[in-house]
């Protein structure tokens, strides 16, 4: 008896995939328009609604850190209808901070990985350091006086600067904003030194000359800037702090929906379009399986939580 309603509902399960979907899918993003979430979200719903013959609508639901949007698409009816784009403080930062309204992990069916985010080092063109050696000497010559702009208490920018402290033996003042833009603007001014940030941000700053870009995050460098280097190749071996974007559904939607989602973002990052426009963004396209996406979700909120420990960091109420 049993086995037959598990293959009733399994065949279940397989028409609705083959009718999905019937109507236009909400990809909500938990972040403002114009972030680099935002623009992966917005160059997967161009290319991935011809496949599957339905509008695919970006819909920006930000605020706390990510935390609304992804509330919202955690207690969505969990049909297929309903996506969210993912990103480290919402999925493997926030809970190790504070208590949130959704779990990260019961609350979601992960689909697909689509990019990793290298984080840079930016300073301001009058930091007396031309490379990553000289800063780190600098530093150590005068603990605390270096400023290190963030987007905010607990975000990857921040956790990032406390990992890089943690590993270098060096300290710098934290200033928090409430963004990304403002963070890199003061740094661009001139009013504060530091920032970690993705490249998409900083990138053409760097090449007008109002940042300079003393290392890369992430394990591998970046094509668009072959001659910076990473900091794990500067004497830090195994350093990463890239972020990330994956695409997932609310818990409880149909396998075999997911699957057929997952198998159009396979097909449409491998357009070459698609990767040469993430890698000339200084984003790592990356399409997978669901469950290469829970796995990495796993190892990135150990390693956060792990940073957040050490630095000994707390929520501050924002």
């Amino acid at each position: 008896m049993l086995s037959s309603l598990a293959a009733f509902a399994m065949f279940g399960n397989q028409v609705r995939a083959q009718d999905y979907p019937k109507r236009a899918i909400r990809l909500i993003v938990p972040f403002t328009p114009g972030a680099g979430t935002d623009t992966t979200a917005r160059i997967l719903a161009q290319k991935i609604s011809p496949i599957l013959g339905q509008a695919v609508v970006v819909e920006n639901r930000g605020g706390a850190s990510g935390a609304i949007g992804t509330d919202i698409a955690a207690k969505s009816t969990p049909d297929g209808y309903t996506w969210v784009l993912g990103t480290d403080p919402p999925f493997t930062i926030n809970q190790h901070l504070r208590k949130l309204p959704y779990d990260p992990v019961r609350d979601f069916a992960p689909v697909s990985l689509l990019a990793t985010v290298p984080l840079v080092l930016v300073a301001n063109p009058s930091v007396k350091a031309a490379s990553l050696k000289d800063l780190i000497a600098l530093a150590k010559a005068s603990p605390g006086k270096i400023t290190m702009a963030s987007s905010g208490n607990g975000t990857s920018g921040h956790l990032a600067a406390a990992a890089f402290m943690a590993a270098t033996g060096t300290e710098f003042y934290h200033v928090p904003f409430r963004g990304q833009a403002e963070a890199v603007n003061d740094v661009v001014a001139g009013r504060l030194d530091l920032n970690f940030s993705a490249i998409p941000n900083v990138f053409s700053l760097a090449q007008a000359g109002k940042l300079k870009i003393l290392a890369i995050g992430a394990p591998k460098r970046f094509g668009g800037l072959p001659d910076v280097p990473t900091i794990a190749e500067s004497g830090y071996p195994g350093f990463d702090v890239s972020a990330f974007h994956g695409l997932l559904m609310p818990a409880g939607t149909p396998l075999a929906i997911v699957q057929k989602v997952n198998a159009a973002v396979v097909e449409v990052f491998g357009m070459p379009d698609v990767s040469s426009r993430f890698e000339g963004m200084g984003l790592y396209p990356v399409a997978s399986t669901p469950d290469v996406l829970a796995s990495f979700l796993e190892t990135e909120s150990a390693r956060w939580a792990k940073v957040i420990k050490d630095a000994g960091i707390k929520d501050d109420g924002t």
